[in-house]
């Protein structure tokens, strides 16, 4: 099942894109490694953006109506005067936070990162099956976030209905200021990012399917491929979803339909809408929501496979029911939306089956987390800070899926539905787990992204202090969920229930404060061993996969010569009769070598 045909759209002609000149080369590039670094690159300063808005708005919370110098410095006399924020500016913090670190960081941070470094670099491809479109879905990416990022600036204010902008007031431009200019530059900015997404998409999968070198059979793939096309996969189907959704919601606002109004009053005065259901809205934007998560998780579940068995210097436990489970994600992502709309009044019944398809969930998950553990094993166990990340990434997934087992139980969430319980499972469970992912995947490819090193024992810092701060600001929000303290509230001043729970807000937020800034220990790392850092060997973590077969200085073309021929699966570590304990895919069998049954 090898496909032979990449020398027709790949042949060696193109070395020569590497004497293009500046414009060519790093701006409107079409190697897909110059395209995976402008996506981490972008995402990285996004997160940037991200994160700093969740410390304004974590300090508002944990200090309520105190004057912070900083906010009258960051959002002006408008919206901070004399250094106190308003409550509107809260909602549009929480509102950019979420939107940018779920869509702008976790998704293009991951996928279209190590989608782009990966798949033509472990398939045995010279690039990407249409270099163009990898450019132009790129440059869409960068449009979409730029005009992200304006919305901050519109005199009105960004958008405020959350990130998931339900009705009405994300479509009635004058519910509240966020649901004016900056509410359109957001729709007009994900329809954009969808189209990005869908172009990437589409080439990842085209790649994946026709571009496989000699020898490189599905089963012989590596799990980071097998997850990043799955991922391709997922996005097609249901990001077309969110993208009518929308349009539908831009017709609402602009265009006086009713697809999502029916029966509004505001400030007294009757609105003409009739006939629309917010719930129809919550339906398309969950259908997208739901796979969303997995299309977060799942290149760093693949990337975690890749650095666990590397680092392990073992074969992965049951490579092929890791890619069973892989399919059964994915599949079984796109029929459970309902569990974010338990309380949304849907019948009974069909809240039973939502809790059916979600609790079936957990077991292609648990099937992946016991073959991390196993492969773990008994395992010669190399202690770098990729390994460490992936081992923090195993940690979170389980302890964030355990909640999820909670949430997935209508009867139990709607106990706890918008409360600070959600916030700390999703973080958990997707935000800091892919984080985890992303940051192993940056440790270990690095030497292949720059040709350099980053340093080790910065590394170290920064992965045990993000630990502690990420299960010292998420793990305390769960006791305060189940007390009942409500997410996306201004302040719980006016609620004397909630009194006692003020001080694990301080706790939280002096934990959140302290994990951001020592992921400047990150930044620094990063851009200055992207100039300085020690000098990569060809293949500096003896790895198998046909990446490191590569020169270290870049091609466009990968290969110098012909490309590389495999012969056997990826993760043939410490294989009895061998003198080095890997044994790289092209490496020919040898005579009486019995080929791994995996």
């Amino acid at each position: 099942m090898s496909a032979v045909g990449h020398e027709i759209t790949n042949g060696h002609d193109h070395e020569h894109h590497d004497k293009g000149n500046f414009f060519t080369k790093y701006v409107f590039s079409l190697d897909h490694k110059m395209i995976a670094k402008q996506y981490l690159i972008t995402g990285i300063i996004m997160g940037v953006v991200g994160v700093a808005m969740s410390l304004l708005f974590r300090m508002q919370i944990a200090w309520p109506d105190e004057s912070f110098r900083i906010f009258n410095w960051l959002l002006g006399d408008k919206f901070a005067p004399d250094g106190v924020m308003k409550n509107d500016v809260y909602l549009a913090l929480v509102t950019m936070h979420g939107s940018i670190m779920v869509f702008f960081v976790l998704t293009a941070g991951l996928s279209g990162t190590f989608s782009n470094l990966l798949i033509p670099l472990q398939i045995g491809a010279r690039d990407m099956a249409s270099g163009f479109l990898n450019m132009v879905s790129y440059w869409l990416f960068f449009i979409s976030s730029l005009i992200m990022i304006l919305s901050l600036f519109v005199e009105s204010g960004p958008a405020s209905a959350g990130w998931t902008v339900y009705p009405p007031l994300s479509a009635l431009p004058q519910a509240i200021p966020g649901s004016g200019t900056g509410m359109t530059m957001w729709l007009i900015s994900m329809a954009i990012f969808i189209a990005s997404s869908l172009m990437g998409s589409l080439n990842y999968v085209a790649t994946v399917i026709n571009l496989r070198t000699k020898g490189m059979s599905m089963t012989r793939l590596p799990l980071s491929v097998w997850a990043l096309f799955v991922t391709a996969i997922i996005g097609i189907v249901s990001f077309p979803v969110l993208l009518s959704a929308a349009l539908l919601l831009i017709f609402d606002r602009s265009f006086g339909t009713s697809f999502f109004l029916s029966d509004i009053y505001l400030a007294g005065e009757v609105l003409h809408y009739q006939g629309g259901s917010p719930v129809l809205f919550e339906h398309l934007f969950w259908f997208l929501g739901h796979p969303e998560v997995y299309i977060v998780i799942l290149p760093a579940m693949g990337i975690t496979s890749e650095v666990i068995s590397t680092n392990a210097r073992k074969p992965i436990f049951g490579y092929r029911a890791m890619i069973a489970s892989i399919l059964a994600i994915a599949f079984l992502s796109t029929i459970v939306w309902g569990h974010h709309m338990f309380v949304s009044g849907m019948n009974p019944f069909l809240g039973s089956v939502f809790t059916f398809t979600t609790l079936l969930i957990a077991i292609p998950s648990a099937v992946k987390a016991f073959n991390y553990i196993t492969t773990l094993w008994k395992g010669n166990l190399q202690m770098n800070p990729g390994m460490l990340f992936c081992i923090g990434f195993v940690s979170t997934f389980i302890t964030g899926g355990l909640t999820g087992i909670i949430l997935g139980d209508s009867t139990l969430d709607i106990n706890v539905h918008d409360t600070y319980f959600v916030i700390a499972h999703f973080h958990l469970v997707m935000g800091i787990s892919a984080l985890y992912g992303m940051f192993a995947g940056i440790y270990h490819w690095f030497p292949k992204m720059f040709g350099r090193m980053m340093d080790k024992n910065l590394g170290y810092i920064h992965f045990w202090v993000t630990a502690v701060c990420a299960y010292g600001v998420f793990f305390p929000m769960h006791f305060i969920g189940m007390a009942g303290l409500p997410r996306r509230y201004y302040s719980n001043t006016a609620f004397p229930l909630f009194d006692d729970l003020a001080d694990v807000n301080v706790i939280i937020t002096v934990f959140a404060l302290i994990g951001a800034a020592f992921q400047l220990v990150f930044l620094w790392n990063f851009f200055f061993s992207i100039f300085y850092g020690k000098k990569a060997t060809q293949n500096p973590w003896k790895s198998n996969t046909l990446e490191w077969t590569t020169p270290v200085e870049h091609i466009h073309g990968n290969w110098p010569g012909e490309l590389p021929t495999v012969h056997r699966w990826p993760y043939d570590y410490s294989k009895p009769g061998f003198e080095e304990d890997f044994a790289p895919q092209n490496l020919p069998m040898r005579e009486g070598e019995e080929e791994l049954q995996h």
